[in-house]
């Protein structure tokens, strides 16, 4: 009964608005994204019921077509912070862990470069599974009793966290090489260029800080995507907003995949409770949902449709998220991704420059 009555609330919240009479005095909004999502959705944004929330537009810049002059290209790019504008694994986290050891008076603890990797390749980059299993290894602090493993863990993360957000206002943290000319010659091509600050391992401030190092003169021409312009972006307003229906398709679909991973994870929880362990099967679909609102969000403020997007990334779930939407990425390969596989990006390469990425290349297509 309760399926049925969802499904009724659906039908109607996808619903055809009424027409309007011309002199009820109602306005359109003042302007439209250029993105796919807001002219599919044009009609009930521009006549929204008076209980619904009033949806707000992210800025748009407005051009007029001209016959003069060459066309601008139909390209954009959205580059990725952490191992795309700079290789944070290898001139951040590292680092940042051996001040944390020092400012929690671990002086046992030091990472190497090799130690690092070593940890980073058992634990496939879980930051927390490496601390584990590094005090695994050398013996756990001998006043630590062992139920409080799990809150020394996470308190050297957070002392991690504020070593490496220090660290990446400063010039040991980077840029890599190329990524500035990278930047200046999709600017000087007329490619919109978008940073995606939102799903870094280590949030958005760092993201955000490292943006900056590209200096005013580029930031003010690029934009910067980060959780409240996701939030204000069409995609995150009216198919992540509560209470603001999108097409019944996709809100049927999601309810679907709701109840399939609330049947997993108590299955899973059953069986986890028998072997005495926790589990979250929900996680890595949570940011995958991230990553994609931030991908389609990109999209919107860069003005391209997701398909003239290139995604600049330096992570798998990245890839995937991409794959899903039909966003072509290239990888950029980093300390952390060395030897990974990444059989659906459209090319791998091992930074900016003449014999990796470069603009010209991807106005060409030529992806390798």
């Amino acid at each position: 009964m309760a399926a049925a009555a969802a499904r009724w609330l659906l039908l109607r919240a996808s619903a055809p608005a009424p027409s309007l009479n011309p002199t009820d005095g109602v306005k359109a909004p003042s302007s439209i994204p250029t993105s796919p999502i807001a002219t599919s959705l044009h009609v009930r944004a521009a006549a929204p019921r008076s209980s619904a929330r009033r949806l707000r537009t992210p800025p748009l810049r407005c051009t007029s077509p001209s016959s003069d002059g060459p066309a601008e290209p139909t390209l954009a790019v959205l580059l990725e912070v952490e191992g795309v504008l700079a290789d944070v694994y290898r001139f951040g986290s590292r680092q940042a862990f051996n001040v944390a050891f020092q400012n929690l008076g671990l002086d046992c603890a030091n990472w190497t470069e090799p130690i690092y990797a070593d940890l980073v390749r058992k634990a496939s980059g879980d930051e927390e599974r490496m601390v584990v299993l590094f005090f695994d290894r050398i013996g756990w602090p001998t006043s630590l009793p062992t139920s409080e493993k799990g809150s020394f863990t996470k308190s050297v993360l957070r002392e991690k966290l504020k070593a490496l957000e220090k660290l990446s206002s400063t010039d040991a943290l980077p840029l890599r090489p190329g990524v500035e000319k990278f930047v200046d010659d999709a600017l000087s091509e007329a490619v919109p260029v978008a940073i995606l600050a939102t799903y870094g391992r280590n949030g958005e401030k760092i993201s955000r800080s490292i943006a900056e190092k590209l200096g005013p003169g580029r930031t003010s021409k690029i934009k910067i995507v980060g959780k409240e312009e996701v939030e204000r972006s069409f995609y995150g307003q009216l198919v992540l907003g509560e209470g603001v229906a999108s097409s019944l398709d996709e809100q049927l679909t999601k309810e679907a995949q709701k109840a399939a991973s609330a049947e997993k994870q108590r299955v899973a929880e059953e069986v986890a409770s028998l072997l005495k362990l926790s589990v979250d099967i929900s996680t890595a679909s949570k940011r995958s949902e991230k990553i994609i609102a931030t991908l389609r969000a990109g999209s919107e403020y860069v003005g391209r449709d997701v398909q003239n997007c290139i995604l600049v990334t330096g992570s798998q779930p990245s890839v995937i998220a991409a794959e899903r939407i039909g966003m072509p990425c290239i990888v950029l390969r980093s300390s952390l991704t060395a030897r990974a596989e990444f059989h659906s990006a459209k090319a791998v390469m091992d930074g900016f420059g003449d014999t990796d990425l470069t603009i010209s290349k991807l106005l060409s297509k030529r992806w390798s």
